[in-house]
């Protein structure tokens, strides 16, 4: 069943040497192999915001890698996301919560102590043209700072100030380089901390923007491809900017989707797909193409997302699949019984059983498999049912909770399909920017780990 919380996911990052920002050239250096680690973490509720295109609600587990940030350098936390475009950081110990939330998370970066940190002043070309992919076009101070400032506001009612600045990373032993980020200096949120977080000093206080915007972290690389394969429970995974070196198994991929003129709903820098179908065991759906395809305002675009850990469909497709299911499993499955109970906010096919027999049962479950043009995702076994933490029932609380690892997106006010995290596991995951595509194959990540030499 899904593994406890916190369960490292090491990773490898094969990464390329990044000039130092400028505003005429970003061309990228290759560098030797960089070894990081990439884990699983249980991040706090309300520890970082969600763009508007994400989810209101809190996620228990987030891909987080660590970094050195500045000169000196300092140690950073960052979330892997390859659903969002600017990079950012804590800064400066600036944390504003609610009365309602635990104590402010420590220091992530402190800008005044590194000698190589740099405000973008305002107006410059990396304030004006590099900001134009973010949903909320970057502002001016008044002088004397003249800074470039970035203000966020999230659906779960949080919000996220501070300047566009420039920094040095080190990457491994490799040279320092620069990099473009978000330095927030004011952070707030009504949502309470989750409870269920282990260790809040590991909490992760930075995003790492991985998408094709213009000041991604993958743009700023000059990264063409990336790739990695997450492995399940504690054995590790490989994660590789650049050249796969070979290693990566044979891949089905999918074109990705490319739009001439923006629409409101449409995240023209997201790795967007074409979601063809459903199918749970061998029953394709009887969902209308019309449901699948993104409409006139851009709704309804399908999202490779490595920054959400489930799975989510808007409400037509997500009736269709939950009818399909439960029929499917009535024998296997007891359904909770709670009308009213619903997970996260989104998550309302749920069931009730002892762990054992939990786990046994859901190497019975259909398949459920996400038809892509050109490729597929299949979603099986263990990977179907999460065990609600902290929920209990029947006598001595023998029985846990557990809800199909499929969203309703309308219900987590999103309009959009997203492919999570957790359904990626033992699938070597390839965006090659470089045609336009991403490329999926099962595979056996602890295996690829083997191979690439990573450890635990």
């Amino acid at each position: 069943m899904p593994p406890p919380p916190a369960l490292p996911v090491c990773l490898l990052l094969l990464l390329l040497a990044v000039p130092r920002p400028a505003e005429a050239a970003e061309a990228a250096a290759v560098t030797r192999p960089l070894l990081f680690a990439l884990r699983a973490r249980q991040v706090p509720g309300g520890a970082l915001p969600r763009p508007p295109s994400k989810l209101r609600f809190h996620h228990n587990v987030s891909l987080t890698v660590s970094l050195a940030v500045g000169t000196p350098p300092q140690n950073v936390t960052m979330v892997l996301d390859t659903g969002s475009e600017l990079s950012w950081l804590l800064c400066n110990g600036t944390y504003a919560p609610s009365p309602t939330l635990a104590p402010p998370l420590p220091l992530a970066f402190n800008s005044s102590g590194s000698s190589s940190y740099g405000a973008v002043p305002c107006p410059s070309p990396a304030c004006e043209r590099r900001g134009r992919d973010l949903p909320v076009p970057p502002s001016c101070d008044m002088p004397p700072s003249n800074a470039c400032r970035v203000s966020l506001s999230y659906a779960d009612a949080s919000s996220a100030e501070g300047v566009l600045a420039a920094d040095t990373f080190l990457l491994g032993g490799a040279p320092p380089v620069g990099a473009y980020f978000g330095c927030i200096t004011s952070y707030s949120s009504t949502t309470a901390t989750n409870s269920n977080a282990t260790d809040t000093s590991e909490a992760a206080t930075g995003l790492l923007g991985m998408n094709r915007g213009t000041l991604s972290f993958v743009t700023q690389t000059g990264t063409r491809r990336f790739a990695y394969c997450i492995a399940p429970g504690e054995v590790p995974g490989v994660l590789l900017l650049g050249d796969d070196g070979g290693v990566a198994p044979p891949l089905n991929y999918t074109p990705l989707i490319e739009i001439s003129q923006p629409l409101p709903y449409f995240d023209r820098v997201a790795y967007s797909v074409q979601l063809e179908g459903i199918r749970v065991g061998f029953a394709l759906l009887p969902i209308p193409k019309s449901v699948l395809t993104p409409d006139h305002t851009g709704a309804g675009q399908t999202m490779v997302d490595s920054g959400t850990q489930f799975t989510f469909l808007l409400a037509d497709a997500y009736a269709a699949l939950k009818a399909e299911f439960l029929n499917q499993t009535r024998l296997l499955l007891a359904p909770l019984g709670e009308p009213e109970f619903v997970f996260q906010g989104a998550f309302d096919a749920c069931f009730r059983g002892p762990e054992a027999r939990m786990a046994a049962a859901s190497q019975l479950l259909p398949e459920v498999g996400l038809v892509l043009r050109g490729a597929e995702v299949a979603v099986a076994g263990e990977k179907l049912l999460y065990m609600v933490p902290g929920e209990r029932r029947g006598e001595g609380d023998a029985e846990a909770v557990w809800c199909l690892t499929f969203g309703n997106s309308d219900m987590a006010g999103m309009s959009a399909y997203v492919i999570g995290h957790h359904h990626q596991q033992n699938v070597w995951v390839e965006y090659d920017l470089q045609n336009g595509r991403v490329g999926f194959a099962p595979a056996r990540c602890d295996l690829a780990t083997q191979r690439l030499g990573a450890g635990a």
